[in-house]
C-alpha cells in the first residue's frame, strides 16, 4: 500500500499544475481530415486509469471472481483513486470522467455507448479520431474517440482474445465476434494504412421474428406463410443479396420454422445464428494459429457434420469450395438445408455457386456442376438494402432444373419497383406475385403441406394461408 500512496501523492502533485487549456486538434492523414475538441480531462483521465491498474493488480485477473463482484471491485477502488484527485470537476464530469474509465477498464471504451444504444445497427471506427454509427440504415459521425492509436489497439485485441484469435503485423485482418454475437471485422497497420480499422455489426439481444421482419417491409405475410412451409417441407433455400443486406438475419428467422424434434448443425465462421430449439450443435471455423497449423475451415467442418446425423444443415455463408461439399450433402438425404451467398440477384447467385464449386480444386464438367446446383437448391430468396436503409426480400424464385447447359430459374414473388418512393425516400412497393405457380408445390403436399393457390395469383397476393403457422 505505501507504493500505491506514493504514487496518489505523486498524481496529485501533477493534478496542482495548471490544467491547459482545451484546444483543438486537427488529426491529419493523407487521405482523411477530422477536427475534434481534446478532452480537457485526458491527462487526469490516463493517470487515474493507471493508478487504478496499480491498484487492483492480479485482481482484475483473478478467476473465482465473478463478473459482478470485479465490476463492484472496479467501480469501488476506481472511486477511491479519483477522490484521491484534486482537480476541480464538476459533478458531471466527475461521473463522465469515471464511466469512461471504468468502460476503458471493462468494456470497449467509447464504443460502449454505441452498443448499448438499440436504435445503433452498425458501429465503424475509421482510425482513433473518428467513429461513424448507422441509425435507422443511414451512416452519421459519432461524437466518441478513441485516447490514440494505442487505446484503439487495445480494444481491438480484447475482443479477439476473448475468441481465441490473434491480430499484428504478420497477421492484420480478423474476423471474431462480441459475446452478444455480435460481427467484428478489424483490420491493423501495415494494411490499414491510417490507422486500425474495426467495424461492428450489431445483433438484437433479442433475435428478430418473423413479425418483426413483416412490420419492418422485409417481407409479406403471404410470402412469410409461404417460406414457413417450404422450410417445414425440407426445402433447401439459398439466401442471396449483398454486404448489409439483411441474410443473416433472414436466414435466422427462416430457421425458427424448423420443427423442434429436429436435430440441427450450424456452421459459420463467426456464431452469429441465434436459434431457439433445444437439439442445436454449434460449429465454428478456426483460422491458423501463429505457426500456420491447427486451421479449420467451413468446408472441413461441413464434412465433419455429414458424421454427426444432422436432420438439418445450416451454413452461415459459403464463399469457397464449400460450396461443393453442401451441394453434396444437400443432394445425399441432407435436404431442408439453409445457407447464404454473396450476390447481386438470383441468377447472379447461380453463377457464384459455380465459380466457387470450381475453386474447391475439383475438375469438374460446368455441366456436372449445374446439375448439381439445379438438383440441389429448390428456392433463392434474393435480398436488398434499398437507399433509404430499409432492407426488402425482392425475389422468391423456384430453382426449376436444367434446359440444355442453363439453370432455370422462374420467379415466384417479386418487388414492385414501379410504385416508386415517398417524400422521405422510403420505397413504396411491395412483394407482388407473378402468377405462376411453383412446381415444388407438388413436394409440400407429398409431406402434408397445403399451400392454396389463391397467394400465387396476381392481385391476390394479400392473403394468407388462414393461421400463419409462425
Amino acid at each position: 500500500m505505501s507504493s500505491l500512496s506514493e504514487r496518489l501523492a505523486r498524481l496529485q502533485r501533477e493534478a496542482e499544475q495548471p490544467a491547459a487549456e482545451p484546444t483543438t486538434a486537427l488529426v491529419h492523414t493523407p487521405h482523411r481530415r477530422s477536427t475534434r475538441p481534446l478532452d480537457p480531462f485526458a491527462g487526469l483521465k490516463r493517470r487515474v486509469h493507471q493508478a487504478l491498474v496499480e491498484a487492483l493488480g492480479p485482481r482484475m485477473y483473478d478467476v473465482n471472481l465473478s463478473a459482478g463482484e470485479l465490476e463492484n471491485r472496479v467501480r469501488s477502488t476506481l472511486q477511491m483513486v479519483l477522490e484521491q484527485e484534486d482537480t476541480p470537476m464538476t459533478a458531471a464530469d466527475r461521473a463522465r470522467l469515471s464511466q469512461e474509465i471504468f468502460d476503458e477498464v471493462m468494456g470497449l471504451g467509447p464504443l460502449e455507448p454505441y452498443l448499448n444504444d438499440p436504435e445503433v445497427t452498425e458501429i465503424m471506427v475509421n482510425g482513433p479520431g473518428q467513429i461513424y454509427v448507422e441509425r435507422n440504415g443511414r451512416l452519421e459521425l459519432a461524437a466518441g474517440a478513441f485516447a490514440g492509436e494505442g487505446s484503439l489497439r487495445r480494444t481491438i485485441d480484447k475482443i479477439v482474445a476473448r475468441v481465441g484469435r490473434r491480430i499484428d503485423e504478420s497477421s492484420p485482418m480478423v474476423d471474431a465476434r462480441l459475446p452478444d454475437g455480435s460481427r467484428v471485422n478489424a483490420v491493423v497497420p501495415p494494411v490499414a494504412l491510417d490507422g486500425s480499422l474495426l467495424t461492428i455489426r450489431k445483433f438484437a439481444a433479442d433475435p428478430f421474428t418473423v413479425h418483426d421482419l413483416v412490420d419492418f417491409g422485409t417481407l409479406t405475410p403471404q410470402v412469410a406463410d409461404l417460406l414457413a412451409a417450404c422450410v417445414r417441407g425440407r426445402l433447401n433455400i439459398l439466401i442471396s443479396g449483398g454486404t448489409g443486406s439483411g441474410k443473416t438475419t433472414t436466414l435466422n428467422v427462416l430457421s425458427s420454422f424448423i420443427p423442434p424434434d429436429e436435430r440441427i448443425v450450424t456452421i459459420e465462421d463467426s456464431a452469429e445464428l441465434q436459434l431457439r430449439q433445444e437439439h442445436v450443435l454449434r460449429l465454428e471455423s478456426r483460422p491458423p494459429n501463429i505457426e500456420g497449423r491447427g486451421e479449420v475451415t467451413i468446408r472441413d467442418l461441413v464434412r465433419n457434420a455429414l458424421r454427426m446425423r444432422p436432420d438439418r444443415i445450416v451454413v452461415g455463408e459459403v464463399r469457397d469450395g464449400a460450396a461443393l461439399d453442401m451441394l453434396q450433402a444437400m443432394n445425399t438425404g441432407h435436404d431442408g438445408s439453409l445457407t447464404t451467398v454473396h450476390a447481386n440477384a438470383p441468377r447472379e447467385a447461380m453463377a457464384r455457386l459455380e465459380t466457387m464449386v470450381l475453386m474447391s480444386g475439383m475438375d469438374l464438367p460446368v455441366r456436372a456442376i449445374r446439375e448439381q446446383i439445379a438438383s440441389a437448391i429448390d428456392l433463392v430468396i434474393h435480398q436488398a438494402r434499398f437507399k433509404d436503409g430499409s432492407r426488402r426480400i425482392t425475389h422468391v424464385t423456384e430453382v426449376s432444373g436444367l434446359e440444355g447447359e442453363v439453370i432455370t430459374l422462374q420467379d415466384v414473388f417479386l418487388f414492385d419497383m414501379r410504385a416508386g418512393v415517398d417524400a422521405d425516400g422510403r420505397a413504396l412497393g411491395r412483394l407482388r406475385p407473378t402468377g405462376l405457380r411453383p412446381r415444388f408445390l407438388e413436394r409440400l403436399l407429398d409431406a402434408g403441406i397445403t399451400v392454396p393457390n389463391e397467394i400465387f395469383e396476381i392481385g391476390r397476393g394479400g392473403q394468407t394461408m388462414g393461421r400463419p403457422p409462425w
